[in-house]
């Protein structure tokens, strides 16, 4: 999957976002809490958080879709901003609450390095076909 997918030159690898677990039942990614996901007062910036969570449903997405004529994009994506964290890094655990043909809805969880709940959000996925 990797193989098929380029993160150079994009926000994933702007963040520093690394997926770092991928399987039918969940996918795992990690991202660092730094001047580049800072908001201003020092603390992981609310908006990382969902970049991170939508960038777990969407490489989760495509994981399991045919890869070769189908792509993922975001539908619509909320998320509970719980805990703050200054530095180290997050995990985001993604779990499909719905497996469909042309949507998929996801659920993730934010975790520090001591997995306290620092994020949830649902994500829901578009399932589109690539234009030939």
């Amino acid at each position: 999957m990797a193989d098929s997918l380029s993160f150079e030159n994009t926000l994933v690898s702007n963040l520093g976002i690394e997926i770092i677990e991928i399987s039918e039942e969940r996918i795992v990614g990690t991202m660092p809490v730094d001047e580049r996901t800072h908001q201003p007062f020092g603390i992981l910036h609310g908006g990382a958080s969902v970049a991170l969570a939508e960038t777990v449903a969407s490489i989760g997405t495509f994981f399991l879709i045919d890869q070769e004529n189908e792509n993922a994009v975001g539908l619509e994506i909320n998320a509970n901003h719980i805990k703050a964290v200054r530095n180290g890094k997050v995990k985001a655990i993604g779990t499909t609450y719905h497996r469909g043909k042309k949507t998929m809805v996801w659920d993730i969880k934010i975790v520090d390095e001591e997995d306290n709940l620092v994020c949830i959000s649902r994500c829901t996925m578009a399932v589109i076909n690539k234009k030939k």
